[in-house]
Protein backbone atom coordinates (compact mmCIF):
# COMPACT_ATOMS: atom_id res chain seq x y z
CA UNK A 1 0.00 0.00 0.00
CA UNK A 2 1.26 3.36 -1.13
CA UNK A 3 2.69 5.58 1.63
CA UNK A 4 0.00 8.39 0.90
CA UNK A 5 -2.80 6.08 0.78
CA UNK A 6 -1.31 4.72 4.68
CA UNK A 7 -0.84 8.27 5.80
CA UNK A 8 -4.76 8.86 5.08
CA UNK A 9 -5.87 5.89 6.62
CA UNK A 10 -4.35 6.62 9.62
CA UNK A 11 -5.09 10.70 9.83
CA UNK A 12 -8.46 9.68 8.86
CA UNK A 13 -8.68 7.21 12.15
CA UNK A 14 -7.19 9.65 14.39
CA UNK A 15 -10.12 12.20 13.28
CA UNK A 16 -12.82 9.41 13.83
CA UNK A 17 -11.15 8.68 17.52
CA UNK A 18 -11.11 12.16 18.45
CA UNK A 19 -14.27 13.21 17.17
CA UNK A 20 -15.84 9.93 19.59
CA UNK A 21 -13.80 11.25 22.15
CA UNK A 22 -14.00 15.19 21.75
CA UNK A 23 -17.76 15.40 20.47
CA UNK A 24 -19.33 12.72 22.00
CA UNK A 25 -17.83 10.83 25.53
CA UNK A 26 -16.39 14.11 26.82
CA UNK A 27 -19.95 16.50 26.64
CA UNK A 28 -21.19 13.47 27.42
CA UNK A 29 -19.32 13.04 30.58
CA UNK A 30 -19.36 16.70 31.23
CA UNK A 31 -23.36 16.91 30.88
CA UNK A 32 -23.58 14.08 33.37
CA UNK A 33 -21.50 14.92 36.30
CA UNK A 34 -22.82 18.67 35.88
CA UNK A 35 -26.17 16.94 35.92
CA UNK A 36 -25.41 14.81 39.27
CA UNK A 37 -23.11 17.15 41.25
CA UNK A 38 -25.25 20.84 40.03
CA UNK A 39 -28.37 19.62 39.09
CA UNK A 40 -30.17 23.24 39.74
CA UNK A 41 -27.16 24.74 37.95
CA UNK A 42 -26.74 22.39 34.94
CA UNK A 43 -30.59 22.95 33.96
CA UNK A 44 -30.18 26.62 34.15
CA UNK A 45 -30.64 27.91 37.75
CA UNK A 46 -34.76 27.59 37.27
CA UNK A 47 -36.31 30.15 39.71
CA UNK A 48 -40.16 28.35 40.33
CA UNK A 49 -43.02 30.05 41.57
CA UNK A 50 -46.52 28.06 42.74
CA UNK A 51 -44.63 25.12 40.47
CA UNK A 52 -44.11 26.99 37.45
CA UNK A 53 -41.04 28.27 35.82
CA UNK A 54 -40.63 32.05 36.72
CA UNK A 55 -37.07 33.22 35.20
CA UNK A 56 -33.33 31.85 36.21
CA UNK A 57 -31.17 33.35 39.07
CA UNK A 58 -28.57 33.93 36.29
CA UNK A 59 -30.61 36.22 34.11
CA UNK A 60 -31.49 39.90 34.89
CA UNK A 61 -35.52 40.54 33.78
CA UNK A 62 -37.70 42.86 33.05
CA UNK A 63 -40.58 43.85 35.81
CA UNK A 64 -42.82 45.94 33.57
CA UNK A 65 -46.52 46.93 33.80
CA UNK A 66 -49.16 44.91 31.17
CA UNK A 67 -49.08 46.16 28.15
CA UNK A 68 -52.49 47.49 26.54
CA UNK A 69 -51.23 47.29 23.02
CA UNK A 70 -48.25 46.08 21.23
CA UNK A 71 -47.38 49.42 20.62
CA UNK A 72 -47.21 50.79 23.96
CA UNK A 73 -43.88 51.31 25.30
CA UNK A 74 -42.80 49.34 28.35
CA UNK A 75 -43.61 51.26 31.68
CA UNK A 76 -41.58 49.54 35.21
CA UNK A 77 -44.23 48.51 37.42
CA UNK A 78 -43.98 50.13 40.61
CA UNK A 79 -45.19 47.05 42.35
CA UNK A 80 -41.68 45.61 42.08
CA UNK A 81 -37.41 45.84 42.34
CA UNK A 82 -36.65 47.13 39.27
CA UNK A 83 -33.47 45.75 37.67
CA UNK A 84 -30.61 47.32 35.90
CA UNK A 85 -30.73 48.84 32.43
CA UNK A 86 -30.57 46.33 29.71
CA UNK A 87 -28.77 47.02 26.47
CA UNK A 88 -30.59 43.99 24.40
CA UNK A 89 -33.90 44.48 26.32
CA UNK A 90 -33.28 41.53 28.85
CA UNK A 91 -33.25 39.74 25.85
CA UNK A 92 -31.10 36.31 26.33
CA UNK A 93 -30.31 36.17 22.37
CA UNK A 94 -29.37 39.67 22.38
CA UNK A 95 -27.05 39.76 25.19
CA UNK A 96 -24.54 42.12 25.23
CA UNK A 97 -23.65 46.00 26.03
CA UNK A 98 -24.17 48.83 23.75
CA UNK A 99 -20.52 49.40 22.92
CA UNK A 100 -20.66 53.37 23.71
CA UNK A 101 -17.49 54.50 25.09
CA UNK A 102 -17.02 56.60 28.18
CA UNK A 103 -16.99 59.81 26.02
CA UNK A 104 -19.64 58.52 24.09
CA UNK A 105 -22.38 62.16 23.79
CA UNK A 106 -25.51 59.05 23.34
CA UNK A 107 -24.32 56.92 26.13
CA UNK A 108 -23.87 60.40 28.09
CA UNK A 109 -27.93 61.91 27.54
CA UNK A 110 -28.69 58.17 28.05
CA UNK A 111 -27.35 58.00 31.22
CA UNK A 112 -28.92 61.95 32.56
CA UNK A 113 -32.44 60.58 31.08
CA UNK A 114 -31.99 57.38 32.96
CA UNK A 115 -31.36 59.90 35.88
CA UNK A 116 -34.14 61.92 35.76
CA UNK A 117 -36.66 58.76 35.15
CA UNK A 118 -35.25 56.63 37.93
CA UNK A 119 -35.01 59.46 40.61
CA UNK A 120 -39.33 60.80 39.45
CA UNK A 121 -40.28 57.17 39.48
CA UNK A 122 -38.39 56.19 42.97
CA UNK A 123 -38.92 59.60 44.24
CA UNK A 124 -35.06 60.42 45.09
CA UNK A 125 -32.97 63.20 44.48
CA UNK A 126 -31.55 62.49 41.13
CA UNK A 127 -27.72 62.95 42.94
CA UNK A 128 -28.47 60.12 44.69
CA UNK A 129 -29.57 57.61 42.27
CA UNK A 130 -26.72 54.91 41.86
CA UNK A 131 -24.70 54.44 39.15
CA UNK A 132 -25.97 50.81 38.55
CA UNK A 133 -29.37 52.07 37.87
CA UNK A 134 -28.00 54.11 35.18
CA UNK A 135 -25.75 51.84 33.15
CA UNK A 136 -26.46 48.58 31.67
CA UNK A 137 -23.85 45.65 32.83
CA UNK A 138 -21.93 43.96 30.04
CA UNK A 139 -24.15 41.09 29.49
CA UNK A 140 -26.88 43.45 29.94
CA UNK A 141 -28.73 40.63 31.71
CA UNK A 142 -27.34 41.13 35.72
CA UNK A 143 -29.57 39.60 37.95
CA UNK A 144 -28.42 41.98 40.48
CA UNK A 145 -28.56 45.26 41.54
CA UNK A 146 -26.37 47.30 44.48
CA UNK A 147 -27.35 46.83 47.75
CA UNK A 148 -27.85 50.77 47.71
CA UNK A 149 -30.19 50.92 44.73
CA UNK A 150 -32.71 48.02 46.04
CA UNK A 151 -32.71 50.22 49.33
CA UNK A 152 -33.27 53.21 46.96
CA UNK A 153 -36.53 51.78 45.59
CA UNK A 154 -37.91 50.37 49.22
CA UNK A 155 -40.00 53.61 49.87
CA UNK A 156 -41.90 53.39 46.07
CA UNK A 157 -42.55 49.59 46.37
CA UNK A 158 -43.94 50.01 50.34
CA UNK A 159 -46.22 52.07 49.28
CA UNK A 160 -47.59 50.71 46.02
CA UNK A 161 -48.03 47.61 48.22
CA UNK A 162 -48.53 48.92 51.48
CA UNK A 163 -45.92 47.28 53.36
CA UNK A 164 -43.67 48.37 55.77
CA UNK A 165 -40.74 49.56 54.56
CA UNK A 166 -38.29 47.73 56.94
CA UNK A 167 -40.02 44.43 56.39
CA UNK A 168 -38.70 45.08 52.66
CA UNK A 169 -35.48 46.41 54.22
CA UNK A 170 -35.26 42.75 56.16
CA UNK A 171 -35.79 41.33 52.90
CA UNK A 172 -33.06 43.23 50.76
CA UNK A 173 -30.85 41.99 53.72
CA UNK A 174 -31.90 38.16 53.16
CA UNK A 175 -31.45 38.50 49.60
CA UNK A 176 -28.11 40.11 49.02
CA UNK A 177 -25.35 37.80 47.50
CA UNK A 178 -21.58 38.49 48.83
CA UNK A 179 -18.81 38.78 47.02
CA UNK A 180 -17.36 36.74 44.53
CA UNK A 181 -14.71 34.26 46.32
CA UNK A 182 -15.16 36.53 49.54
CA UNK A 183 -13.32 39.38 47.64
CA UNK A 184 -14.41 40.06 44.52
CA UNK A 185 -16.56 43.05 43.68
CA UNK A 186 -19.32 43.88 45.62
CA UNK A 187 -22.34 42.63 47.29
CA UNK A 188 -25.42 42.17 44.74
CA UNK A 189 -29.56 41.65 45.65
CA UNK A 190 -30.79 39.05 43.22
CA UNK A 191 -33.89 40.65 42.00
CA UNK A 192 -36.08 38.15 41.09
CA UNK A 193 -35.41 36.40 44.39
CA UNK A 194 -36.25 39.71 46.13
CA UNK A 195 -39.28 39.93 44.22
CA UNK A 196 -40.83 36.94 44.99
CA UNK A 197 -39.63 37.29 48.97
CA UNK A 198 -41.85 40.60 48.32
CA UNK A 199 -44.80 38.61 46.55
CA UNK A 200 -45.04 36.52 49.52
CA UNK A 201 -45.35 39.16 52.15
CA UNK A 202 -49.06 38.92 53.33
Amino acid sequence: MPTIVRTHLTALRMLLVMTVILGLAYPLLVTGIGRLAFAAKADGSIVESDGRPVGSSLLGQSFDLPKAGEDDPARPDPKWFQPRPSAGGYDPAASGASNLGPNSADLLKAVEERRAAVAAFDGVDPADVPPDALTASGSGLDPHISVAYAREQVDRVAAARGIPADTLRKLIGECTDGRSLGFLGQPGVNVLRLNLEVSAVK
